[in-house]
């Protein structure tokens, strides 16, 4: 097993599981933000009925198991082993829905079928170098195709490749994974240079309570 696939199997068991229904008593939803019925939903994908979809860094399968729900071909990768346990024990025996252990530059490569949209939320795409990814996301999409991806904003002067800490045990160093923090206007710039239109980077701010931190959620068109 790779050190990512350690990492983030030592940060699965550190997360809650899914709640078994939302405040609208839906079993199944999507959730771009770190806030429990907050923000948009799936409709940002824009993917046609039946399209197919693929997750990067699908965790624990609740946004992947949500589309394959509303009748896409929904395709969740994930790095880690446990992750991928939890999902298929909660969700595997849903139709439509396909999860694979892989990181994500590898299972684009791979793919021979392509995607009518791509997203990530706090995924693969804040944790995998963007000169890699966003050129194999580019060759999967479809014409039209879309990339939408979520993740915590940057810290300000903290910019480009940054350390994660997954803490262990008391007596344990943590590990570490990286991460990939821009600005909107960067974000912005640098999905342009990759190819991508109608690109759009912007913080949806928290809701009203004592967290004020939003999301950075930004969403680029395959050129037609």
């Amino acid at each position: 097993m790779t050190d990512t696939a350690i990492a983030w199997d030592t940060y699965s068991r550190q997360r809650p599981e899914r709640r078994p229904t939302n405040a609208r008593g839906e079993t199944t939803w999507f959730n771009w933000t770190q806030y429990a019925d907050h923000g948009p939903g799936a409709e940002l994908l824009e993917a046609p009925a039946g399209g197919r979809v693929l997750d990067l860094g699908c965790g624990k399968g609740g946004n992947v198991a949500h589309l394959a729900a509303l009748g896409m071909a929904a395709v969740g990768v994930d790095v880690s082993p446990k992750q991928l346990a939890a999902a298929r024990e909660r969700w595997g025996q849903m139709p439509g829905l396909a999860l694979y252990q892989a990181d994500a530059v590898s299972f684009l490569c791979e793919d021979r079928v392509g995607f009518a949209a791509v997203y990530s939320v706090y995924g693969a795409v804040w944790f995998t170098d963007p000169a890699l990814l966003l050129p194999a996301i580019r060759e999967r999409l479809l014409p039209g195709g879309r990339l939408l991806f979520s993740q915590r904003p940057p810290v300000e002067g903290c910019y480009g490749c940054q350390a994660s800490y997954i803490p262990r045990s008391a007596d344990e160093d943590p590990l570490v994974v990286k991460r990939w923090d821009y600005e909107p206007d960067a974000w912005e710039r640098l999905l342009k240079a990759h190819g991508f239109t109608d690109v759009d980077a912007s913080v949806l701010a928290a809701p009203p309570g004592g967290r004020t931190i939003g999301t950075l959620i930004v969403r680029a068109s395959a050129r037609r």
